[in-house]
């Protein structure tokens, strides 16, 4: 490696939020929901997460879980998120739209893309769920986003590493292509080096207790299912430690 690498880091808190700048990362993905993969955050969470840290945040534009095809209302709460994102001050959005086909919708993502504007734009792991990653890439440069977040179509990126590989090949700098999925101080070095990507997307978040000393076992809400006094939380040391691995392997 030769050149620095930007750090993303996924989080769903104020708190993760600023660990993730301390411990060094250039930006932050905020999400809600990350046990169903991520959903649009509150107005409320976005404006004091921007308030708080001076890094890059983008934030998720995802109106619900599941896949990734969506009805004309649905398409419209995307188009009002992303307006209240420009609002709040974002510096991107992430976002991704497939067909029934599971071919990128260009239309709609460049429909997307052009009301984002002059924010960032990334097209998220939808992208691994299409049908022809390869394709798939042209699509999303087409559609004007400035960058497609993926694992290489893999449950990982130490898996997809060789996919990615290309990707980033096939991509010729005409848009970024950022390696997301199953990376961390331990591995991170070698993804960078083999797949030559200038960006990644992290999670590096740790189960925290609650302190609530009373506690009710008895019920469960929704899909914690006995986890309603642990949650997770990035921690600003792991974050450290990432940075700290990838600068010592840049020569």
């Amino acid at each position: 490696m030769s050149q620095a690498v930007l750090i993303e880091v996924c989080v769903d808190s104020v708190a993760s939020a600023i660990a993730a700048e301390r411990g060094g990362a250039q930006r932050v993905e905020l999400c809600s929901d990350l046990l169903e993969g991520g959903v649009t955050p509150s107005a409320g969470l976005l404006e004091v997460v921007r308030s708080k840290i001076s890094i890059g945040v983008h934030t998720i534009v995802r109106p619900r879980a599941s896949d990734f095809y969506y009805s004309d209302e649905e398409f419209d709460i995307m188009c009002r998120d992303i307006e209240n994102a420009k609002r709040a001050g974002a510096d991107g959005v992430v976002l991704g739209i497939l067909d029934p086909a599971g071919l990128v919708d260009i239309h709609r993502t460049r429909q997307l893309v052009s009301m984002a504007r002059p924010m960032s734009v990334t097209f998220h792991r939808a992208f691994d769920m299409s049908a022809d990653l390869q394709q798939s890439l042209e699509d999303v440069r087409t559609a004007g986003a400035d960058r497609v977040l993926t694992s290489g179509g893999e449950p990982s990126c130490v898996e997809g590493i060789e996919t990615i590989a290309q990707l980033v090949k096939a991509a010729r700098g005409r848009i970024i292509v950022m390696a997301g999925g199953g990376i961390g101080p331990d591995n991170a070095s070698e993804i960078i080096e083999r797949t030559a990507v200038s960006e990644i997307h992290v999670g590096l978040a740790s189960s925290v207790t609650s302190p609530m000393r009373y506690r009710n076992q008895r019920v469960s809400l929704g899909k914690a299912h006995g986890r309603e006094y642990n949650r997770t939380q990035v921690v600003e040391e792991n974050v450290r430690s990432l940075s700290r691995a990838i600068a010592e392997r840049i020569t």
